[in-house]
């Protein structure tokens, strides 16, 4: 068969069957993207049939993928709201780096990876998803709760975070020591600021020389200059999908409403690619070895994050059940833990396995803890309630202690934090 046909027989099936899975994940309520590395396992070296003739194509499509989707998620966001976002969940954010991404740096020591293993494999423990998250919020139909800005509060803090762990985690990657590093730091650092500066004070102007009434013209601008950006990112050692991340900060108001329509299925796309991708250079013989531990990953960091979100929810003054349903739901890990491990992967081939195993388990976890933690929580605590209640209680079934105006009027606090419940 000739290269072309080859290429387009191959790159044809593997749309088609993505499109089909797809479909399939919606209809039983899943996340797609563990179907999308399952697809790549079966397909890649050692599957049940590699693809030869598509895998340059398949490898550039992942690089715009992951392009496309930092370039959608910053133009969720404006750059006041990161600010401020930045102003009043900073501690959430230090929290939640602290609980989560140790699993990851500790698991990594343990297995022998050294420093640069650890790192990475924290910021793959480290990073929720926010493209599942958003999704199970929708569903759910808990978009207007009281914790949802809590959620995505620490969503923007770790989507912030990229700009100056993956420049960083590159520079380790590519071995330039400590004073490459700190330079590659310091241009990260550099560049978010100087970006969140003109978005913040000329965001108008970025905006208008953009902008366009026709949507071809709106699209062919748009790409073209997240593409650029992200390449002299990563010349600059920065990393593309910071660069692209940065691009969609600068957009703001109608054009950035338009890119997102024009841009979202391109990006669903290329995203799906990326995962195929992924799995396709994961040997999946060397999945089941991993297992164990990535369960174990898996079943600490559940926990680690449902912490997070208590945590941060708590220091909103939100009420206890808002604070289970936040933790809950921060649980699913998926593209950045896709995108560090990818990027690793050269360095340390053995975090592809562990890697796809984890975000598997818990991709598929997180839209049940979201919904389950919170009726879960509510019911043990019940439990021990009851269980303490006889104990508290007098001989004639009444507690011991004469009720105080304390135990009868509720405080303030406790009137706020009972309605955010």
């Amino acid at each position: 068969m000739h290269d072309t046909t080859a290429l387009l027989v191959e790159l044809g099936s593997v749309i088609l069957g993505l499109g089909i899975i797809g479909r399939f994940a919606g209809r039983i309520g899943l996340s797609p993207i563990p179907l999308y590395l399952l697809a790549g396992l079966a397909f890649g070296e050692g599957g049940l049939l590699p693809l030869g003739a598509s895998e340059e194509f398949t490898a550039v499509g992942a690089e715009i993928g992951v392009i496309l989707l930092l370039l959608l998620l910053g133009l969720e966001y404006s750059a006041s709201e990161l600010v401020t976002s930045l102003k009043t969940q900073y501690p959430s954010g230090a929290v939640d780096f602290v609980l989560n991404a140790t699993p990851g740096a500790v698991a990594a020591l343990l297995l022998g990876w050294g420093p640069v293993g650890a790192v990475a494999l924290a910021g793959v423990t480290w990073i929720s998803s926010s493209g599942v998250i958003a999704k199970v919020l929708t569903d759910l139909g808990r978009l207007g709760n009281r914790e949802t800005p809590v959620i995505l509060g620490v969503l923007v803090i770790e989507d912030l975070s990229m700009a100056v762990y993956l420049p960083l985690l590159t520079a380790m990657l590519a071995g330039v020591g400590l004073a490459g590093g700190s330079i590659a730091l310091l241009i990260a650092l550099g560049t978010v600021g100087f970006v969140l500066y003109l978005a913040l004070r000329h965001g108008r102007l970025i905006s208008r020389a953009v902008s366009s009434d026709n949507p071809e013209m709106l699209l062919l601008v748009v790409l073209g200059l997240t593409v650029l950006v992200a390449g002299v990112a990563q010349e600059l050692q920065v990393s593309a999908a910071v660069g692209a991340f940065l691009v969609g900060i600068a957009l703001s108001g109608e054009v950035a409403e338009g890119a997102r329509e024009l841009l979202t299925p391109l990006r669903d796309l290329f995203a799906a690619v990326f995962f195929v991708f992924f799995g396709l250079s994961t040997d999946p013989a060397a999945i089941p070895p991993v297992l164990l531990p990535a369960a174990i990953l898996a079943v600490v960091t559940i926990f680690t994050k449902i912490g997070t979100g208590w945590y941060a929810a708590r220091r909103a003054g939100i009420g206890s059940n808002g604070r289970w349903r936040a933790g809950g739901t921060l649980v699913a890990r998926g593209e950045f833990s896709i995108v560090i491990a990818g990027l690793a992967v050269a360095t340390e081939p053995r975090i592809g396995p562990i890697a796809t195993a984890y975000v598997l388990i818990l991709v598929i976890a997180g839209p049940l803890t979201a919904r389950w933690t919170q009726p879960i929580a509510a019911k043990i605590l019940s439990r021990r309630s009851r269980a303490a209640a006889p104990a508290a209680a007098g001989p004639s079934g009444t507690s011991g202690d004469a009720p105080t105006a304390s135990a009868t009027v509720p405080t303030a606090r406790e009137g706020i934090t009972a309605s955010a419940e």
